[in-house]
């Protein structure tokens, strides 16, 4: 259920109505009483954004020095509602020169009117885009004396952007060069034992594009998801070529995405924004890539010697390489002095968070690199505390490589005009939370 608000109000510290509408009949006048009553004054404000009092649910949020409360009589979406205030608040900053606080409000009450109407209807969230708004609200907000960002100006052709789906896209562009860049851009995170067995696993990623093409293009993309490319070959009564496949998990897409076809066809069809702008996101679970192994070897010999040795192998392509590989590899907090032999890289320690730190600025693939220290601990008098032995916790980016195995297998584009493009293809991985328990 979306949020169905009764009442949105807008306050400031002291907890005065800056600006407030209704949406319905079924809470009274005096519900920011409540909100003063019950959160403000019993200094419960950061405790928690949602509250229930009297039969009513108040969601707030504070920007700035302005307090945004929802008050919603029966169930709602409360995900939803915090979302709506975040666009909201992004929209008055595209009015107000962007800044919202309690000036620009004071400021723009009649403006802030008119879009509370626009963009809630019957306390259910509308249209809040400020490319569309501004096409027919297309008065300007009173700016504060202290913003030196220009308001953008309203845009043409208003009839097509109100009726027509491509409320994310104007016409007219025009670009002498028409270039597409596509950047696969993801996450691995790993937790690995000591023996080198695999605890937890996967990868976030996300896909972002730059569009710079003229007119009203239509773009499709092609993955080498294993859905995707069954449905393909049942569409061209063909069987899938072979290759690898992946199945993707927790697919989320940009509003542009037509879902339709892509419930159809399982193609990624979309007129794009123009800019640059994030198409979707994904996680993958099985068959993930690995693109490093890190096998430590730590001893404890006795209460004020220990050896180090950790060994660092590249699993991706040989003409691949990674670059800021950082290895921090946990050590007592009693340390007192260490020695090192690494193979590549530099190495030194931190007292400051309790690790050798080892640092490659390039990494082949298909390499391997080993460090060695020697560590001297300071002989603590009293019961010895047994050493927790925190992870082996790893950064890097790798150029060129997917630990999904996620390729793109085509990005067409079609306009009426039938330019010609330049696409650009990248792919990047990134380590997320990539740790080896030593």
């Amino acid at each position: 259920m979306p949020v169905a608000a009764s009442a949105i109000y807008f306050l400031n510290l002291r907890g005065d109505v800056l600006i407030n509408r209704l949406y319905r009949d079924d809470v009274g006048g005096n519900m920011v009483d409540a909100f003063r009553m019950h959160i403000m004054q019993t200094k419960e404000l950061g405790t928690c954004p949602v509250r229930q009092i009297g039969g009513c649910s108040f969601f707030y949020m504070r920007i700035s020095n302005v307090y945004i409360v929802i008050v919603v009589r029966s169930n709602a979406n409360v995900a939803c509602a915090f979302k709506f205030v975040v666009e909201a608040v992004n929209l008055f900053k595209a009015y107000f020169g962007g800044q919202f606080d309690e000036d620009a409000i004071r400021n723009n009450f009649v403006l802030i009117y008119e879009l509370l109407d626009e963009i809630m209807d019957f306390g259910y969230p509308q249209n809040l885009s400020p490319e569309i708004l501004k096409l027919y609200i297309t008065q300007e907000g009173v700016r504060s004396p202290f913003s030196s960002k220009p308001i953008d100006k309203p845009v043409p052709n208003a009839t097509l952007q109100v009726t027509g789906a491509v409320g994310w896209r104007r016409e007219g562009l025009v670009y002498k060069k028409n270039e597409v860049f596509l950047d696969i851009v993801e996450s691995v995170n790993l937790l690995m034992s000591s023996k080198g067995s695999v605890l937890r696993c996967d990868v976030t990623g996300k896909i972002l594009m730059k569009c710079f093409l003229s007119g009203m293009p239509d773009l499709k993309l092609g993955l080498n998801d294993k859905i995707g490319l069954e449905k393909e070959s049942q569409l061209k009564a063909r069987p899938a070529k072979s290759g690898k496949t992946i199945e993707l998990d927790d697919v989320t897409f940009h509003q542009c995405v037509n879902l339709t076809r892509f419930n159809s066809e399982k193609t990624v069809s979309f007129v794009p924004p123009d800019g640059e702008f994030e198409l979707m996101k994904y996680r993958i679970t099985e068959g993930v890539n690995l693109p490093f192994r890190v096998l430590p070897t730590i001893k404890e010999l006795g209460r004020t010697r220990m050896e180090v040795n950790v060994k660092v192998k590249s699993v991706f392509g040989a003409k691949m390489f990674a670059l800021g590989v950082v290895i921090k590899i946990p050590v007592p907090k009693q340390t007192a002095k260490t020695n090192f032999q690494v193979t590549s890289g530099r190495a030194k320690y931190n007292p400051s968070i309790d690790s050798l730190v080892w640092k490659i600025r390039k990494f082949p693939g298909q390499t391997e690199s080993t460090l060695s220290a020697e560590v001297e601990l300071i002989s603590t008098i009293g019961e010895k505390k047994s050493w927790t032995r925190p992870p082996i916790q790893m950064e890097f980016q790798v150029p060129m490589f997917t630990a999904s195995g996620l390729r793109v297998r085509f990005l067409k584009v079609w306009e009426k005009s039938g330019y010609n493009t330049v696409e650009w293809v990248r792919y990047i991985t990134k380590a997320g939370s990539y740790e080896v328990r030593c």
